[in-house]
């Protein structure tokens, strides 16, 4: 099991940028996948950007390719999304999560941080 908690959620304009960072503890983080979700109110939670359990492969949704990064320090513990070129419709809650297997399918996670809030203002 891993413990995850995420910071650097807040409020920005349209067209700025974001790094959110995700904590993790437990012995098995270094061998999880690990995504960043989003939901919006009224939309379902959806996985916008996920990484294998190296760092080395990557997935993105449609709406934040070219526009989002995620990577992953195993030395640190650590995910992180950058977020740049935000739009009114990133909006949302993001939450961190674990993989113990393939990182771009939303059924694969298991472990779920708490969300921070994400506001992108016109």
């Amino acid at each position: 099991q891993v413990q995850l908690v995420e910071s650097g959620g807040g409020l920005v304009q349209a067209g700025g940028s974001l790094r959110l960072s995700c904590a993790a503890s437990g012995r098995t983080f270094s061998r999880s996948s690990m995504g960043w979700f989003r939901q919006a109110p009224g939309k379902e939670r959806e996985l916008v950007a996920g990484t294998s359990w190296s760092g080395f492969s990557s997935y993105y949704a449609d709406s934040v390719k070219g526009r989002f990064t995620i990577s992953k320090d195993n030395a640190e513990n650590t995910v992180y999304l950058e977020m740049n070129s935000l739009k009114p419709e990133d909006t949302a809650v993001y939450y961190c999560a674990a993989s113990p297997g393939g990182y771009s399918s939303p059924l694969l996670y298991v472990d779920w941080g708490q969300g921070t809030q994400v506001t992108v203002s016109s």
